[in-house]
């Protein structure tokens, strides 16, 4: 059973930067992507990030392209989220997704794991 524990989320002024961690067990060895989505009460999932592990493939929503860093740490089998400048738009519980299909998916129908998620709010 894949498990994923996401942590690093909390209260951080507009303009700063915050580090999302996601933690991940994985017995069987089939995740090969894993992604970072976010949701907002009322509103749809959205994804935001997501990494093919096996070639290091990445995809960002355009909404955090160039503020923002997937990253992996394959040691400690942690998925990194880095986002710069963060705005109000960015508060939203993160959730980390997990699948195994080799690509960077946008679409969450490709993540058959879930973590419980993570609030971020951004105070201006």
């Amino acid at each position: 059973q894949v498990q994923l524990t996401e942590s690093g989320g909390g209260l951080v002024q507009a303009g700063t930067s915050l580090q999302l961690s996601c933690a991940m067990a994985d017995p069987t060895g089939g995740v090969y992507t894993m992604g970072w989505f976010r949701q907002v009460p009322g509103k749809e999932r959205e994804f935001v990030a997501a990494m093919d592990l096996r070639r290091g493939m990445t995809n960002y929503a355009d909404s955090v392209k160039g503020r923002s860093t997937i990253t992996k740490d394959p040691s400690k089998k942690t998925l990194y989220l880095r986002m710069d400048n963060l705005n109000h738009e960015d508060t939203a519980i993160y959730y980390c997704a997990a699948g195994s299909h080799p690509y960077a998916y946008t679409d969450s129908d490709y993540f058959a794991h879930w973590g419980q998620g993570t609030q971020v709010t951004v105070s201006s």
